[in-house]
């Protein structure tokens, strides 16, 4: 058996094998195989996005940035975090979305949220792998029906860890930032604020991307702190580097790079459930 619980067989079975796992050893994501969907190449894929916070909704942006369409679902008793937060930020990797607002402790929710998740091309969640369960969602049922199933998770689906909570800052810490910049500068160093999120967000788009073009069906683990592994594996900045930086970051009070105004704004909390339920109980197209 391989690492991954595949046979050797199974990729040589697979007509995508050495395609669809490009994106997954570029960042040692972990992958399991479902059924690729029998389409054409191209085309506009529907993405669920049922993560929260920054290192999901990034990836969901820059999937809709790519051509995708994009329902970000909330729950009616924990909404997004981040609308609470910095509202030009929520907004630049949350617009062009649209808003689903579902009650997953309600039949009916649950209902609107499997036949939500039944059309969907690529989901992209950050839940711990017991909390999906608890609704009955199956990432690996949805894999094998033809979906791209995106997992962000802090430490794997597997395991103990499974279980783990992390957030950008401290699952970067235990990838290893902190001693990589102590290394270069002599001592602990903060290295940006929750880092682990955008590259995990860039890394997941690009893993979502990837595996859709060549067909889907898969079910990709993508664990932040397996990201920021594999970029410190890729680049330490020297001390020099680091001294430069740090002259940047104490010369201005302000962000080194002014957030910029995409023009969008974020779709309003729960405003196109009420079209999207419709669509879902007449099989109209989404």
């Amino acid at each position: 058996m391989r690492s991954d619980g595949r046979s050797p067989s199974s990729r040589d079975a697979n007509p995508h094998g050495r395609g669809r796992r490009w994106a997954a050893r570029r960042a040692n994501l972990s992958q399991e195989d479902g059924t690729p969907a029998n389409r054409a190449r191209g085309g506009r894929p529907l993405v669920v996005d049922l993560s929260s916070l920054w290192a999901g909704p990034l990836a969901a942006c820059l999937l809709e940035q790519a051509g995708a369409r994009v329902i970000k679902v909330e729950s009616r008793h924990r909404p997004d975090a981040a609308r609470n937060g910095n509202a030009p930020f929520f907004d630049l990797i949350n617009a062009g979305k649209q808003s689903v607002v579902i009650d997953f402790k309600a039949a009916d929710g649950l209902a609107m949220l499997h036949a939500l998740l039944d059309r969907a091309d690529i989901v992209i969640e950050a839940s711990r792998p017991r909390a999906l369960a608890q609704i009955g969602v199956d990432a690996r049922q949805a894999a094998r029906r033809g979906a791209t199933w995106i997992s962000i998770t802090a430490h794997g689906r597997h395991g103990a860890a499974a279980d783990w909570v992390g957030f950008g800052d401290d699952v970067a810490v235990a990838a290893g930032i902190a001693s990589a910049m102590a290394d270069g500068w002599g001592g602990p160093l903060f290295a940006g604020d929750a880092l682990a999120d955008p590259l995990t967000g860039i890394t997941a788009a690009l893993a979502a991307w990837a595996m859709w073009q060549s067909g889907g069906g898969c079910l990709v683990s993508v664990p932040m702190v397996a990201v920021v592994a594999h970029a410190l594996a890729l680049y330490r900045p020297d001390r020099a580097m680091l001294q430069h930086w740090q002259a940047m970051a104490q010369a201005d009070e302000h962000a080194l790079v002014p957030m910029r105004d995409a023009g969008r704004r974020a779709a309003p909390w729960g405003s196109d459930t009420a079209a999207i339920r419709a669509a879902l109980d007449d099989g109209s197209p989404l």
